[in-house]
């Protein structure tokens, strides 16, 4: 049974939407290469092996007017709209070698440029093909059960509610929650990790993911095109759409650099024959090819292809960045300031130490954690789920009563518990307050444990470190960056954990209009500062930030949305990884930009002797080096996350 839906309706459908608008012409470039390089051949085979020279130059009008069809048309849209576009450049400098004789150089611009144009696309494509492969690989229909039933319906038909079943290997079709078994699901697709997810009953699973082992049913829980994997390849799409200030400029040079182009190969083309009395065909030719070398094709790819490249590789990854300019900031940071709960710390405390003082730690912890199980506080949790990993038997509670803001009492069996902060005992031993001020200097939250009017024991809980903050952290200043932490914890606790993983500037007890003011005095020390943060809690500081960069948004609209830089999954490692990559790609901009440079100038120069053809123009100093630019920007999807 089936039920089927109008495709262009449906958004992920319509992610091939644009290849469908395309003309035969450009559906079918590929023949249009091989046509015009057998053309070309045959012109050439013509022109100097049989010597028939009229048969010859009429092939190589055909090869201009074939392979450069769409070419000659921008051309002239380009003329019309005022622009004097690369187009126009390449269309006045192969009809222009025609004219004048050169027609096997005229038919060369134009099948070369062609042909590089027809190379570029499709080393580019491979880079946005990355991006509607994403959509690709999320299934288009899903196996949905509908009155005890399995029906199968189109993605775009399935309703929030509808529950689908997965079966082992096949992709999840929804975002969703578990309600029936348990498997392992492959999300790199969503996060970049390399290992399988267990997933069980209430586990939630992403569209695209890959259920390994089990048979699962999943809830939806969002439509097919507001699941994750559709808000990440729309928000890599608005990402390539901006324009970092190097694109920018690059852009407005260009807009500039043609008409000044023409203006210098005009003057190229009339100055010598005119003050000399030079051969007026010589140095015309001499103009083509400088209006050849001279168009900014490699310019003015050189940055936007390393973007989306690089933006790309992030999204593979599990990193959202929202635009070039982010990642071009990014790489000017030499600070990195953190918010310390959530983000360098698992953000739940865990028990960390039972101290006796007159009963047996086992017995502090048991009496403890039957009264905590009164109550719903995050201490009072940590420690119940303490007793259960030690195995000690819950006890009932009678007369319980919670002293806001200090702590608990009750009867557990025939004993009166009384358990908080210091403010509840009036009167501590020595002992007892020796033992507090060591564990309170190392950063840990102490609750002292009374019976009766006798203090027997104290459990001191701790926000554990996540395991590899000091691993990024040291990466950080490895690559000459400084780590600072900024939490609104008391003094203690932030200094404990600072010297734990190695980070010399911190400030504590910050309320949020503090961070915003630490944030902002740090920018003036130090430049270009990225806030690294939970996106919602530290809003401010982020905004304030260069960079705001939120930690574990996956599944989350409002931290994907309010985040420059999004990291799907709760990991400081990508943190280090993004750094790379943002530097590698201005690196990589940098090298294309002067490379183009380099390149076009000294052929210009060389074109003016006469040291240079047309032909060769065209295959080294435009298609070639555009090749080349290309092919570097694509090295950039080779950074990994170590």
């Amino acid at each position: 049974m089936s039920e089927k839906t109008n495709p262009q309706e449906c958004k992920l459908c319509s992610a091939e939407a644009p290849e469908d608008s395309e003309s035969i012409w450009e559906k079918h470039r590929a023949v249009v290469v091989v046509a015009s390089t057998v053309l070309f051949g045959l012109a050439l085979a013509i022109e100097y092996v049989t010597k028939n020279t009229l048969y010859g130059h009429a092939i190589f009008l055909g090869v201009i007017l074939f392979s450069g069809r769409g070419i000659i048309e921008a051309a002239f849209r380009s003329l019309i709209h005022g622009r004097l576009d690369v187009n126009f450049l390449m269309t006045v400098a192969a009809f222009g070698a025609f004219t004048i004789g050169q027609a096997d150089e005229g038919a060369a611009v134009m099948y070369l440029f062609s042909l590089a144009e027809f190379l570029e696309d499709t080393a580019s494509d491979k880079v946005r093909g990355s991006i509607a492969g994403l959509l690709k690989l999320s299934p288009s229909s899903a196996t949905v059960r509908v009155d005890g039933e399995e029906v199968e319906k189109h993605i775009h038909d399935v309703a929030v509610g509808d529950v689908a079943v997965v079966r082992p290997g096949q992709r999840i079709p929804v975002d969703g929650i578990v309600v029936r078994g348990s498997s392992s699901v492959n999300q790199a697709l969503i996060t970049g990790e390399s290992l399988p997810i267990d997933k069980e009953e209430g586990s939630e699973v992403f569209a695209g993911s890959i259920n390994e082992e089990g048979f699962i049913e999943v809830k939806t829980t969002s439509p097919s095109t507001e699941t994750v994997i559709s808000k990440v390849v729309k928000l890599v799409q608005q990402a390539q759409s901006e324009r970092s200030p190097t694109e920018s400029f690059v852009e407005r040079f260009a807009k500039y650099y043609s008409p000044l182009v023409v203006a210098g190969a005009i003057a190229v083309a009339l100055v010598p024959p005119i003050v000399l009395a030079a051969s007026f065909t010589t140095w015309f030719y001499r103009a083509l090819i400088l209006l050849v070398v001279s168009c900014p094709c490699a310019l003015t790819i050189s940055t936007p292809v390393s973007m989306a490249s690089a933006l790309t590789a992030a999204s593979r990854n599990g990193v959202l960045v929202k635009g070039g300019r982010y990642l071009e900031s990014l790489a000017r940071v030499k600070i990195f300031v953190f918010d310390k709960t959530g983000t360098l710390t698992i953000g739940k405390p865990k028990v960390a130490d039972v101290v006796s003082f007159s009963s047996s730690p086992n017995e502090v912890l048991q009496l403890a954690a039957s009264l905590e199980s009164m109550s719903e506080h995050p201490i009072a949790r940590a420690i119940v789920e303490k007793s259960k990993e030690e195995k000690l038997m819950i006890m009932p509670v009678r007369k319980f009563i919670s002293i806001r803001g200090r702590g608990v009492e009750g009867t557990v069996g025939e004993r009166e518990i009384v358990m908080g902060n210091q403010e509840i005992f009036q009167k501590a031993p020595v002992n007892v307050l020796d033992k507090l001020e060591e564990l309170q200097v190392q950063g840990k939250t102490t609750v002292l444990l009374g019976v009766g009017n006798e203090i027997v024991g104290l459990i001191a809980l701790k926000d554990m470190v996540k395991e590899d903050a000091a691993t990024a952290l040291e990466e950080l200043k490895a690559r000459g960056v400084q780590p600072a932490i900024i939490s609104g914890d008391n003094q203690a606790t932030t200094a404990a954990l600072a010297k734990e993983i190695g980070v010399d500037h911190y400030h504590a007890e910050l309320l949020p209009d503090e961070k915003l003011e630490e944030v902002a005095d740090l920018r003036k020390r130090y430049g270009t500062v990225a806030m690294v943060g939970d996106g919602v809690n530290d809003a401010p500081a982020l905004a304030k930030a260069n960079v705001g960069i939120a930690m574990g948004v996956l599944g989350s609209d409002v931290s994907i949305e309010t985040a420059d830089i999004s990291l799907m999954r709760d990991e400081l490692s990508k943190i280090p990884y993004i750094l790379d990559l943002s530097r590698n790609t201005v690196r990589v901009i940098k090298q294309n930009i002067t490379a183009s440079i380099l390149v076009k100038a000294a052929f210009a120069l060389l074109a003016i002797p006469g040291l240079v053809t047309l032909a060769l123009a065209v295959g080294v100093g435009d298609m070639g080096l555009s090749l080349a630019v290309i092919l570097n920007a694509m090295r950039l999807g080779l950074v990994k996350v170590r």
